[in-house]
């Protein structure tokens, strides 16, 4: 069956690109035009937030800052967001922060053209409006890939999970600034990291998996292997801080064409029963899942264990990820962070509408009886 490859957004890499984001938006916006920008308010003491409204400001654009949001930002942040993007009149809409502002930030420029709230369009219950702002994705993260997907994560009021995506959330252009990143904490480089590297690995081995998109993964798991434990433990070392970035992006491409698999499924249950970093949620997940997926593989988990630098030798997968994950100091073991958490009440979030496309995605199909045994794992490993 032929497979269709979406488009990449243009990205612009290289140290400093932050300083020519005005031109861009310019080009994008009209001159004079007002502009969002959407970020994370934890990067105002960095000086990157300034420094974007100052490089926006000398094209000529006239900046408004939109800070209210939150890492898994909610739907009513997002319709605080959207209207003041109308409120201000603004022509495009520029993200700056991790997955979290980038996933808002391209949801605001989707919806602001319409009046109706942010929970109308969840899971492609009605259409986008007609007219999208044009969007410009600059990631501070290298891990979650929003910057170069059609897709959102956006949390409803009661805290669940809710998916967003259409072509209206494709970013106009990506912008790619290593130097941004370098003041990463390195616990959250690693959890990041490890993200794009399982966005990579499930893109790769589930059952929309393609030669073609295969390119972008494989790229993405090579750039990981390479580059994530310098960029963990030499912060400031700008070759290995721009391969992560470029792995992201690569997942994230990945992700956009064959979406993921059982990793992403729990993950995503994970954080809705409790405050988790979405990186180590699904690393966590993959160390629970490996041995079983592999155990069943037609070739997929091999090409992958090529690319880890493994040879072709899908049974050393689970040790070599798990290695990584420890390696870099991320938590496997959930032990009291999860108390008053069930096996079953996990499993049946992992049930929820939610993240069924998700496990149905998984190459090697889990019962119910794999999912309960993959939620009393997660929650027991050490």
């Amino acid at each position: 069956m032929p497979v269709m490859l979406e488009p990449v957004p243009p990205m612009l890499q290289g140290e400093g690109a932050l300083e020519n984001l005005g031109a861009h938006a310019a080009r994008l916006a009209g001159e004079g035009a007002a502009v969002l920008l959407v970020a994370d308010p934890g990067l105002k003491a960095s000086g990157m937030i300034d420094a974007a409204a100052a490089s926006l400001r000398a094209a000529g654009l006239a900046p408004a800052v939109f800070l209210d949001i939150k890492s898994d930002p909610t739907a009513r942040q997002v319709d605080a967001g959207a209207a003041m993007a109308r409120e201000a009149g603004a022509r495009a809409v520029v993200a700056l922060g991790g997955g979290s502002a980038m996933d808002a930030g391209k949801l605001v420029a989707a919806i602001a053209p319409g009046s109706a709230p942010t929970a109308h369009y969840a899971l492609c219950a009605h259409p986008f409006p007609a007219g999208a702002l044009p969007s410009i994705c600059v990631p501070t993260t290298s891990g979650t890939g929003s910057e170069t997907t059609r897709v959102c994560v956006i949390g409803d009021d009661a805290g669940a999970k809710q998916w967003y995506w259409g072509a209206e959330l494709r970013a106009q252009l990506v912008v790619l600034d290593p130097a941004l990143t370098v003041g990463l904490p390195p616990h959250l480089t690693a959890a990041t990291g490890i993200d794009a590297l399982v966005h990579a690995m499930e893109a790769a081995t589930n059952r929309n998996a393609s030669p073609g998109n295969d390119v972008y993964a494989h790229a993405a798991i090579r750039l990981v292997m390479r580059h994530l434990e310098t960029a963990v433990s030499r912060p400031a070392d700008i070759p290995a801080r721009a391969g992560m970035q470029l792995a992201a992006a690569f997942a994230g491409i990945a992700i956009d064409n064959a979406g993921t698999a059982i990793g992403h499924n729990i993950g995503h249950a994970l954080g809705s029963l409790r405050p988790i970093h979405h990186g180590r949620a699904v690393g966590v997940a993959m160390v629970a899942t490996l041995a079983w997926n592999v155990a069943d593989d037609d070739g997929a988990f091999a090409a992958v264990a090529e690319a880890m630098g493994l040879g072709r030798d899908a049974a050393a997968v689970p040790a070599a990820f798990e290695r990584l994950m420890r390696a870099t100091g991320v938590r496997v073991s959930l032990a009291g962070e999860f108390d008053g958490v069930t096996p079953a009440m996990l499993a049946a979030q992992m049930a929820r509408p939610e993240n069924e496309a998700m496990r149905r995605s998984n190459r090697r199909a889990p019962d119910d009886a794999d999912m309960l045994r993959f939620a009393e794992t997660v929650l027991t490993q050490r």
